[in-house]
Parts: structure tokens; sequence; C-alpha cells
């Protein structure tokens, strides 16, 4: 039964994906607004084939506010990662610049709101990100992050990257961590049947020291562990 879960849900999914992805970028040379669109609808399959074809339920304790936030996201699958526009609407992720080099994925991302994130760049870059950011909240987008930089066991805990707390002065924003547990059900290969939570935490406002701010994100963002 698993075996042929996960046979249903590839051939689903990434037959589907194909269709969407190639009507995504057919309609990006004449509207933005329709490119996002598909993009949303390529999160909306991928929900429909977890929950039908793995047989999974997604709940959702708490929700996102209506307010300007930066939402930091605990990260154990990509299940969270492309799940994001189907959470949000219309968010500005915090992606690392490796992946706009991608041929065509690396443009589609950008058209998207994408923020690109030099690991290594001095502060001039770091401005840039930040005005982009800023440009972006001003535009109503969420923004989103996922601050432990990589795929995160379930179970483990690691350091926050130095990042963060950069973003977090700078921007002025409240954050809302938001704790996962994708991990156990959506592996690289094997998905298996369960449940996934996502738990919204409380608001944690702007202005505070960079070692309490990082203590409550990485204490919110491990709730389900």
């Amino acid at each position: 039964m698993l075996f042929l879960r996960n046979l249903a849900f590839y051939l689903a999914f990434y037959s589907g994906s194909l269709l969407i992805t190639t009507a995504s970028l057919a309609s990006l040379p004449f509207s933005v607004t329709a490119f996002r669109a598909r993009v949303r609808n390529w999160s909306q399959w991928q929900r429909w084939c977890v929950t039908h074809m793995l047989g999974c339920e997604i709940v959702h304790e708490g929700a996102p506010l209506d307010e300007p936030v930066l939402y930091a996201i605990k990260h154990e699958s990509f299940f969270e990662a492309i799940d994001a526009p189907a959470l949000f609407n219309c968010p500005s992720v915090f992606a690392k610049q490796e992946l706009f080099k991608i041929p065509l994925w690396g443009r589609a991302a950008a058209a998207f709101g994408l923020v690109p994130v030099e690991r290594e760049a001095g502060a001039k870059a770091l401005m840039k990100m930040i005005r982009h950011a800023k440009a972006l909240i001003a535009d109503g987008r969420p923004l989103v992050i996922f601050p432990e930089g990589t795929r995160v066991p379930h179970g483990e805990r690691r350091p926050l990257q130095s990042g963060f707390a950069g973003l977090y002065k700078m921007l002025g924003l409240p954050v809302v961590p938001v704790a996962v547990d994708s991990g156990p059900i959506y592996h690289r290969r094997l998905k298996r049947s369960g449940r996934i939570t996502y738990r919204f935490g409380e608001p944690i406002p702007p202005g505070l020291p960079r070692a309490e701010v990082e203590e409550r994100v990485r204490e919110a963002i491990n709730a389900l562990n």
C-alpha cells in the first residue's frame, strides 16, 4: 500500500507539475499576475496530491496575520518550501542566491518575488536585499524565511543562520515563528500517510536583543519536535 500510494503521488504530482509550470512560464511574458496565480496553483496541486494520494491531513494551528510580518518557518522537507504559496497570499521567500542561477527557474523565482540571499556577501549586498524586501512589504507581500538555512531532520535543533538577526533588526518587523513537522511524512523518496501540522507562534515584537529573539524563534519553530 505504501508503494502504491507513492507511485500514485509521484505520477500525479510530477505530471501535473509539468502542465502547471509550462502554463505559468507561458503566461509570464503577458501577465505577472497570471504567472503568480499559476505558481499558487502548483502549490495547491501539491497539497491535493499529499492529501488525496498519500492520505495525509494538513492541520493549521493558528493562521497568518493581516499585518506585515516576517514569518520564520521550520524547514524539515521540501513540502513547506513548495507549500508556501498555498499557505500565504503571494509570499516573498528568502532563497539562496545559487537557486537564481538555474536556467528558467531563476527567472521564474525573480518574477514571483523571491528575495536572493548572498550568504557571504558584504554590507552593500545586504542593504540591497533589505531595500528589495522593504519594497515587497510596501506592496503588501508577506516575507518568509527558513532561519536555519537548510532542511533539518525532525527532532534536531540547530542554531539560526546569522543573517536572520540582521534581517530582523533592519526590517523592524514583528516575527511570527511557525513550527511544522513534515519530516516524518514527506521523505525524499517513500512518503508516508499521517498528519502534517503548522503551528503559528505568538508574534515577537521588533527591537529585541539578538540573543533573545533568536532563542524565542528557535524554541517556537521546534515546538512540534
